[in-house]
């Protein structure tokens, strides 16, 4: 069942500007001077328990920074789960297709990070892998009026598939555009038609974190994603090359672009992002400011604006 405010279904006020289907997963965290070698116990100074997942990680930071949400996910019908839901709530994030299930325990990653903010982690998916088609079917509604879709790997690939399939096809009367081409029609020709008071329709956009990545992953990936945004080593097992400088990452994004993508970020740490577009081909490369670096999990970063010009939606990922 999902999980709600009240005992029925509530339907949000207005629709959610950027829905994630994705995993949540409770994050079982040990900080340690430095990572174990095979074999080895050593001792660690701090444990907490956090809120994780790829998926619930993106929501949330794209709930705080002030985009209407919802998460479409499944955890188990235990103590993790519970607080879950909760801890959405707690973000303004819509928990109205937050189902839970007593098939599977909530998922779990027990994360080691050491002093320089570097990590190992292990993840037991459990209720995530049993969000399925019958669930999005029932999302379909909050997933197709929405302007962001966003889907990473730690639910089953097929659900993650049908949900950007779901999302591509979507669109409604609210925004005039968004960064892709509208319907085969010129920004010109949207303006001419809103001035003879037709009804305009936005394309939802849809981005695609590869992460778990795999080797063989299904190319309606590449061409369902508007945004295809994977770090240097999710973009090595994807494309088989070697990506350790900028240049590296140009060189993959392109043959990542070349599957069918419109956009493709391959962000690289501590150095910063490549970036390039079917619009703009040529990669280019986007230095980060330093900073210390206290834990690298969940940086995946979601800005959602409107530009107050043209009315397009734009989307920024960092």
């Amino acid at each position: 069942m999902a999980a709600s405010a009240d005992p029925g279904r509530q339907r949000q006020e207005a629709a959610a500007a950027v829905v994630v289907v994705g995993s949540c997963m409770t994050d079982l965290v040990s900080l340690t001077p430095r990572l174990p070698k095979t074999g080895e116990t050593i001792h660690g100074h701090k444990f907490f328990i956090g809120f994780g997942g790829k998926g619930a990680n993106q929501c949330v930071q794209a709930a705080r920074l002030g985009a209407r949400t919802s998460m479409v996910c499944k955890v188990g019908k235990d103590s993790f789960g519970n607080d879950y839901i909760e801890n959405l709530k707690q973000n303004d994030i819509s928990t109205e297709f937050a189902y839970q299930t007593e098939d599977a325990a909530t998922g779990t990653a027990s994360i080691i990070v050491n002093k320089e903010g570097q990590n190992i982690i292990v993840i037991v998916a459990g209720a995530n892998l049993l969000l399925n088609t019958k669930d999005l079917r029932e999302a379909a509604d909050v997933i197709r009026r929405a302007k962001v879709m966003i889907c990473q790997l730690e639910v089953t690939p097929a659900t993650s598939l049908e949900a950007l399939t779901m999302a591509h096809s979507s669109g409604g009367p609210e925004c005039t555009g968004v960064t892709k081409h509208i319907s085969q029609r010129t920004w010109a020709e949207e303006k001419k038609t809103k001035e003879s008071g037709w009804v305009l329709w936005w394309i939802m956009k849809t981005l695609f974190n590869p992460a778990p990545a795999t080797a063989d992953l299904d190319s309606r990936f590449y061409t369902l994603s508007d945004v295809f945004c994977c770090n240097e080593s999710e973009a090595e097992i994807l494309t088989g090359l070697a990506v350790s400088s900028p240049a590296d990452a140009g060189t993959a994004a392109l043959v990542l672009l070349e599957r069918g993508c419109q956009v493709v970020i391959i962000t690289l740490g501590a150095e910063g992002c490549v970036m390039l577009s079917k619009a703009e081909p040529v990669p280019k490369f986007i230095p980060t400011e330093k900073v210390k670096a206290v834990d690298t999990t969940g940086v995946l970063v979601i800005i959602l604006t409107k530009e107050p010009v043209t009315g397009h939606c734009s989307l920024l990922v960092s």
